[in-house]
């Protein structure tokens, strides 16, 4: 579709009289010339009867500077009124949601039991790689990150800048939060960056392959004023409960997840937790809220250098033809010398 010319501020034309005004209602500038003293001038003043009055002369503009003057007026108004074309509106899209990433660094995370078709390599790697995937494709939502083990820390703050989140779920490793697993601790932290946020979607994606061993905060409790916030929690159960290696324990990721409205999901390979965010794309999808922007070309700098120009060639030729007067007027001189 075409774009609409408009005029951001046609009030601006009411204006264009203003030069007319200044002229008819300011009185014309006095400017003192060199006059000749006449020793008789009282005697012929006496002899005709005449007596002196005072006068003025008014330098007239010729018709070709008033032209070029109202022209060059009418194009910096043109250019004041804002001229622009105005395109078909475009919608921008914006997110309204703020998804937290809680993810389980404790030692029991280094286990190299986590199967790739490349072989077996340690439980972090696997959740790490499939991590900045799913951080990847969450493009419009605000992503942040928590990580915990004995402790919990924000790793990241809600952000828009999904490649810096990555970087930093890269540059993590397992035990540097410390060595046991504090679930309560992790979604009591991810409850502090919610309150300091307005955006009224909370979504949490918990990550744990252990048993809860703190005694400050239980998990169940933290889940139930998570819901008292309107947060949701999803929890993803790393390994395979039953297995020598693993202590996952599956029943209260269940309850946490159940608490606050969300879903239990079970990650006992790579395969199976790209299919567990796959599934979370689904059952999260992105809301997002459409905001119009109608595109604009601003048209002002053409009439503003138009009317520049024009005031600038006057400008020069009045000073060419003032030059050109006055050496005429030394030639002259120079002749009636000789």
């Amino acid at each position: 579709m075409p774009a609409n010319f408009e005029i951001a501020f046609p009030w601006v034309f009411w204006l264009i009289p203003l030069p007319l005004l200044v002229y008819f209602l300011i009185p014309a500038l006095r400017i003192r010339s060199p006059f000749l003293r006449f020793p008789l001038y009282a005697d012929a003043q006496e002899y005709t009867g005449e007596r002196p009055r005072k006068s003025a002369f008014v330098k007239k503009r010729g018709w070709f500077n008033a032209i070029a003057l109202w022209l060059a007026w009418l194009l910096l108004l043109a250019a004041m009124s804002g001229p622009q074309l105005v395109g078909e509106p475009e919608y921008e899209v914006k997110t309204t949601r703020n998804f937290l990433i809680a993810a389980d660094i404790s030692f029991s995370m280094a286990q190299k039991d986590w199967e790739t078709p490349d072989g077996k390599i340690t439980r972090w790697e696997g959740v790490k790689g499939l991590m900045q995937d799913f951080i990847a494709e969450r493009e419009g939502d605000r992503m942040g990150l928590i990580l915990f083990a004995t402790n919990a820390y924000i790793q990241a703050p809600f952000t828009k800048d999904l490649e810096t989140v990555s970087l930093l779920v890269d540059e993590t490793d397992v035990g540097m939060a410390g060595q046991m697993t504090h679930i309560g601790k992790a979604i009591a932290k991810g409850m502090e960056m919610f309150d300091n946020d307005t955006l009224p979607s909370q979504v949490m994606l918990l990550l744990t392959d252990g048993v809860d061993s703190g005694t400050e905060i239980l998990p169940l409790d933290a889940a139930n004023l998570a819901k008292n916030d309107s947060i949701l929690i999803y929890t993803v159960g790393i390994g395979k409960p039953g297995d020598g290696g693993s202590d996952l324990d599956e029943q209260t990721l269940k309850d946490i997840a159940e608490a606050t409205g969300g879903e239990y999901f079970l990650a006992q390979d790579q395969e199976r937790l790209a299919e567990v965010y796959k599934t979370i794309d689904e059952l999260e999808p992105i809301e997002i809220e459409e905001k119009e922007r109608k595109p604009l070309t601003l048209l002002y700098p053409y009439p503003l250098a138009a009317g520049l120009a024009i005031i600038m060639v006057l400008s020069l030729l009045q000073n060419l033809f003032q030059s050109a007067k006055e050496i005429q007027s030394r030639r002259k001189e120079a002749a009636h010398v000789h």
